[in-house]
């Protein structure tokens, strides 16, 4: 059953007060400890527990709810986050729910299960509806109403933000104004609804610091920001840009931040990261809201490895607090 753009601008005016409360009164899993973020779980970290291995990415345009072939139903995220990792706070993946963006009674119960639990719905993370740099003005318009019905499902769901990405092609000038251009029409989409739109670094120029802050320059909208991935900035094959750098240049539009791992010594550190120094560079930057969970790691299982991370987050964070 479809939700109408009505509907979804109605239920977005009606809990977009609550939703900007939801991050101070859902926070009981770091309320007394200190730190000075919050702490949610994404989805991602769980992927292969919900998608199976390998993963079918050739049904996710034809045939999306076959591509969910693991032991985990998406719709339980919300009470698994809570009761087997303590965490409060979630951030859903798009291509989990490919389609079921205007399913309202799907939605419905996802958001049921998520409230039964006190688990706050910060963002929803999309991936495969085209590039919104795309040279193609009419690929690139296609690309920004693709993502109608994410802004449309995350206010429903008591979402802030969503998490896009700013793909393009071309020269660096070129791709720069090409993205700002989808960019600042999905913000001015958003904005009714009183949701944010956030750019990860995720590959190309968007892994380049410099690049990416240019961008939020030229979108010059209050809804653009940035997602800083603390893993994520690998430029090219032959090009990687400097993490920290990278973070502390992004810091200034942050409204969301990932922390991505893949492995960890014996003492429980990530091993190619500097957890100390990237969440020191984000607490100087005045952040205090929700830092994701994002393990995507080979080594560990899954459970493992989110065990690993939350660990390593609370532990640096109580030094840095």
């Amino acid at each position: 059953m479809a939700l109408s753009r009505r509907n979804f601008l109605r239920n977005a005016v009606l809990t977009g007060a609550g939703a900007a409360l939801a991050p101070s009164l859902l926070s009981s899993c770091t309320a007394g400890t200190g730190l000075f973020f919050k702490i949610s779980l994404a989805q991602w970290s769980l992927h292969r527990a919900f998608f199976g291995e390998p993963i079918h990415w050739e049904l996710l345009q034809t045939d999306p709810d076959a591509i969910l072939q693991g032991k985990l139903d998406p719709l339980d995220f919300p009470v698994i986050a809570r009761r087997d990792y303590g965490i409060d706070a979630v951030e859903y993946v798009n291509t989990f729910y490919f389609s079921k963006a205007r399913d309202k009674k799907y939605l419905t119960e996802l958001k049921k299960r998520s409230e039964g639990e006190g688990v706050y719905n910060n963002l929803i993370m999309c991936d495969a509806e085209g590039n919104l740099g795309d040279p193609d003005p009419e690929k690139r318009q296609q690309a920004v109403e693709n993502h109608y019905k994410w802004v449309e499902a995350a206010a429903f769901l008591g979402c802030r933000h969503i998490r896009v990405n700013a793909r393009s092609q071309g020269s660096w000038d070129e791709q720069m104004k090409l993205a700002a251009d989808g960019l600042r029409k999905l913000c001015e989409y958003a904005d009714p609804y009183n949701i944010n739109i956030l750019v990860e670094n995720h590959g190309g120029l968007s892994s380049n610091g410099e690049w990416l802050t240019g961008v939020m320059k030229m979108v010059d909208h209050p809804r653009i920001g940035t997602l800083p991935d603390f893993g994520n900035f690998r430029v090219s094959e032959t090009e990687t840009y400097d993490r920290y750098k990278g973070v502390k240049e992004m810091m200034p539009w942050a409204k969301g931040v990932s922390a991505k791992t893949h492995d960890f010594d014996a003492k429980g550190n990530e091993k190619d990261m500097d957890y100390y120094r990237l969440l020191k560079i984000v607490k100087d930057a005045g952040y205090r809201d929700y830092i994701g969970i994002e393990y995507e790691g080979d080594r560990l299982s899954e459970d493992a490895g989110i065990r690993a991370t939350k660990a390593l987050l609370e532990r640096t964070g109580a030094r840095l607090s």
